[in-house]
């Protein structure tokens, strides 16, 4: 969607584009594998707009259950785009707001140079200890390495060494500390302006698991809030994607 195109929806929606009065403050719930593009993001909106951003972040069923408890969120950035889509359904968060700001991929990976082949043969060999992964249950990236494993036929195998995070950063700290020799996490932890920043990887085949579509939405707490509007509007634009794709995240 162009900048253009991104105005008429948020006109559409009855959000106003005029330039603020005042700066204003937006709370954003932001999945794990986001965080560190985000906070790139926020600063460079924070210096753009003048407006101020609060970021919290974690797993997107967590946030879910959060934001329907009433947590003072107004913007979600999620891990996938099936939870904002029911947040929109459940009156939770303001229609026709929604849109898909990063499609994820997930990466084995393990914190030891050469410790993963480029095709993740060692998943077959064994050759290992214990297996990270995210809550299948609340993170979308921990269910995309569950179907990872089921489309190689190695869940039962491998179930008795599978250690689970609360979230993706958890998942990582895991690997990255040794208490899990590999792992799977997001590329983007991993990876920054085109190369791997440690370790050894690798990339799981999109075919393997559901695409990772993650989707933004304004929530019913920031309706009217004109940083909110802002930020969805600068999420869109060129230098957040620049951002975004320096991650290795697909657009």
């Amino acid at each position: 969607m162009t900048r253009t195109h991104a105005a008429i929806a948020l006109v559409a929606l009855g959000l106003p584009l005029t330039s603020p009065a005042h700066a204003d403050e937006v709370s954003v719930a932001v999945a794990a594998n986001f965080a560190v593009p985000m906070q790139k993001i926020a600063a460079d909106f924070e210096k753009d707009t003048g407006h101020k951003v609060t970021l919290a972040s974690g797993a997107t069923g967590k946030f879910y259950a959060q934001i329907i408890n009433g947590a003072p969120f107004e913007v979600f950035l999620s891990a996938d785009d099936e939870t904002p889509a029911r947040l929109e359904n459940e009156a939770q968060a303001v229609k026709g707001s929604r849109f898909t700001y990063a499609i994820g991929k997930l990466v084995l990976w393990s914190a030891k140079a050469s410790y993963i082949d480029g095709q993740g043969e060692i998943l077959a060999k064994g050759d290992f200890r214990h297996l990270a992964l995210a809550n299948p249950k609340t993170a979308p990236y921990g269910a995309a390495a569950m179907e990872t494993l089921k489309h190689l036929g190695l869940a039962e195998k491998l179930q008795p060494r599978v250690v689970q995070g609360e979230n993706i950063a958890q998942t990582h700290q895991f690997v990255s500390t040794g208490n899990a020799e590999l792992g799977f996490v997001a590329l983007s932890q991993v990876f920054k302006d085109g190369a791997l920043t440690s370790g050894s990887a690798w990339i799981v085949p999109p075919g393997y698991y559901t695409p990772i579509r993650q989707d933004a939405v304004i929530l019913n707490k920031g309706r009217g809030n004109q940083g909110a509007i802002a930020l969805m509007e600068y999420l869109r634009g060129e230098n957040a994607r620049t951002i975004i794709r320096s991650f290795g995240y697909e657009l």
